[in-house]
């Protein structure tokens, strides 16, 4: 049994911040994984628990696991046997936490929840990660079919065209960062217990201000061309002579430095540029379009305006070497928390299937 969920945690020690803390991972694809390796990167010992054939996101290519699960180690179980339960027991009886992404019926069947874990350690924390809860069916919940449930595709995309989704999993990883908070969070408490994360509810929680006006004053949120923001003028992607302008003036300073610079007169305060919508874009649109997007950053950033030239992915790694790390033979982008005094170390290898154990009559990779 762990004695106290903090037992043995050296908080901030360089190279091991979550130092002591242990966790296991049953989870598959990108959500769950996502959440342990963050909280592997910042030094928790996270053991993936994988059935024989691996978490099928090994089937997709060794850089989109590699991608989601560095510096783990893996232990093949199979849950439905009678001898994966007591190993899960056993392995359970020496965590701080479990997390968990599938299906709420495949969670309560392979006794991944609290109360069926508690006999072995009452201060286990339990996090399901699910479409819609624990207690809210099985109903399939990939990334997109979340989005599109929840609002987030009808307000992405050009009004012209059909609704449209982000070009990476925003879902899956809101999900997962969730997640890892609210398992940081219950361990910090003290208290074992289940801590149940809903992909929807992560999405609608992100509509924040656009859910609060639709609740409170019964307005529907507005979609609008080329990214706009429904409040501030102007706010949104513009093309320019060559490459596309994200420019996003929030205020009347940043809108003055900008008008100067632009040499657009008028529209002095943000309520007459709402107001006056159409008439500012084209302003904007007709002053941008004299010069290129990475000359008018180049102008316009010195003046403080909040304004970037639209990059590929290529190219925003390009500028941001100080984000790429190596994780055995993998080149990757590194963990995004950065804490003053804390340095991560290096980044190790994703594990091999059953590397670090497996069930009865299981032969660990590598042996």
């Amino acid at each position: 049994m762990v004695t106290a969920p903090l037992a043995g945690i050296r908080i901030l020690e360089v190279g091991h911040m979550l130092a002591g803390i242990r966790i296991l991972e049953v989870g598959h694809m990108l959500a769950g994984p996502y959440a342990t390796m963050m909280l592997a990167d910042l030094g928790a010992e996270v053991t993936k628990i994988e059935p024989p054939g691996g978490d099928i996101s090994r089937q997709v290519g060794e850089n989109y696991f590699a991608s989601l699960n560095r510096g783990k180690r893996s232990v093949c179980l199979d849950l439905a046997a009678p001898g994966g339960q007591a190993q899960l027991g056993e392995l359970a009886a020496a965590a701080h936490a479990l997390l968990v992404n599938l299906k709420p019926s495949a969670i309560v069947r392979l006794g991944l929840t609290y109360d069926a874990l508690r006999r072995w350690n009452e201060r286990i924390v339990c996090v399901a990660l699910t479409g819609f809860g624990l207690s809210g069916g099985d109903d399939p919940a990939f990334d997109y079919l979340v989005q599109a449930a929840t609002g987030v595709a009808a307000l992405t995309g050009d009004p012209a065209g059909p609704p449209t989704l982000p070009g990476y999993s925003s879902a899956d990883n809101s999900a997962g960062l969730t997640a890892a908070l609210g398992l940081l969070a219950q361990i910090v408490s003290g208290r074992g217990g289940q801590v149940d994360v809903s992909m929807r509810d992560v999405m609608l929680s992100q509509l924040n201000y656009r859910a609060a006006v639709y609740l409170n004053d019964g307005i529907t949120p507005r979609w609008l061309p080329s990214g706009a923001h429904s409040y501030y003028v102007p706010a949104q992607l513009f093309a320019t002579a060559q490459g596309y302008l994200a420019l996003f003036v929030t205020h009347d300073g940043f809108w003055k430095s900008f008008a100067a610079e632009a040499g657009i007169a008028g529209f002095p305060t943000m309520a007459e540029r709402a107001a006056r919508r159409e008439e500012v874009l084209a302003a904007v649109t007709k002053a941008l379009a004299a010069d290129t997007a990475l000359a008018w950053e180049a102008r316009l950033r010195p003046l403080g305006v909040p304004a970037v030239a639209v990059r590929t992915l290529p190219e925003a790694l390009a500028a941001a070497p100080e984000a790429i790390v190596t994780a055995g033979r993998y080149r990757q982008v590194g963990c995004p928390v950065r804490v003053a005094g804390y340095e991560p170390g290096y980044y190790r290898s994703p594990p091999r299937l059953g590397e670090h154990g497996g069930f009865p009559g299981h032969v660990a990779a590598g042996s």
